[in-house]
C-alpha cells in the first residue's frame, strides 16, 4: 500500500507543489492518501493563452465620405495601442479595390503599424464579402493550429454594398463597427452585423474594452 511522505523518484509531486490553484490528484495520490494539507500536490498555472485580434477595414471609396475613414483611423491606432499593452497578435486585412489584400498575418502588433495605418486611404470598390469569407477560412485553419488561441475579430465598414447574399457567422467572437457617418444612414451595417451575429457598435460610441 502507499504510504504518505516522499515517494523515491516521485518528482512529479515536488515540480507541482505551487500550494494554490487546483489539487493536482494524481500527482498526490501518486504519493500516497494525503493526510494533511502539505500532503497535497497543487496544478501549476498555466501560461495565459495567446490573444489574436483580426481586423478587417472596409477602406472603400464610400468611406471617404464625411471623414469615415480618417475617424476610425483614429480608433484603430488606439486598438493597435491596446494590442501592444496586452501582447496580442494581429491580422489586418483590407477591403478595397478590385479584391482584398492581407496586411498582417497574425504577427505581434508593434509601432511599426503606425506608418502603415497613416498611408492606409480609401478608393474602389467594395470587396468586403470576399474578404469576410477569406478571414473566415483562414481563422478556422488557424484555430485547427493554435487551438488554445483566444481568438476576436473586429470588422469596420460603412455597410454600404449595393447587394449581398446571405453571409456566415465568424467562428470567434466578433464585433461589427458601423462606418457610416452620412447625416441621412442608410443603415446597411446593423443589417450585416445581424446576420454575421456579431455586436454591432456605431464608430461614435465605439469603446475598445479590455
Amino acid at each position: 500500500m502507499p504510504r504518505v511522505g516522499n515517494v523515491p523518484g516521485a518528482s512529479r509531486g515536488r515540480a507541482r507543489a505551487a500550494q494554490k490553484g487546483r489539487v493536482a490528484w494524481l500527482a498526490t495520490l501518486l504519493k500516497g492518501r494525503p493526510r494533511q494539507r502539505q500532503d497535497l500536490c497543487w496544478q501549476q498555472r498555466r501560461a495565459q493563452a495567446g490573444e489574436l485580434w483580426l481586423v478587417i477595414v472596409d477602406a472603400s471609396a464610400s468611406t471617404r465620405r464625411h471623414q469615415a475613414l480618417a475617424q476610425s483611423k483614429g480608433m484603430l491606432a488606439e486598438l493597435f495601442d491596446q494590442a501592444y499593452r496586452q501582447r496580442a497578435r494581429l491580422a489586418l486585412l483590407t477591403a478595397s479595390g478590385g479584391a482584398p489584400q492581407w496586411q498582417r498575418h497574425g504577427l505581434k502588433a508593434s509601432a511599426s503599424l503606425q506608418p502603415w495605418l497613416n498611408a492606409l486611404g480609401a478608393g474602389g470598390g467594395t470587396p468586403l464579402l470576399a474578404a469576410l469569407g477569406q478571414a473566415r477560412r483562414w481563422l478556422q485553419a488557424r484555430q485547427k493550429a493554435q487551438p488554445h488561441e483566444l481568438q476576436r475579430c473586429l470588422v469596420f465598414t460603412d455597410g454600404r454594398l449595393q447587394r449581398w447574399s446571405a453571409v456566415q457567422p465568424m467562428p470567434c467572437a466578433t464585433v461589427l463597427v458601423d462606418m457610416e457617418l452620412a447625416p441621412v444612414r442608410l443603415g446597411r451595417a446593423r443589417q450585416l452585423a445581424m446576420e454575421l451575429q456579431a455586436d454591432y457598435q456605431h464608430l461614435e460610441q465605439f469603446r475598445i474594452k479590455d
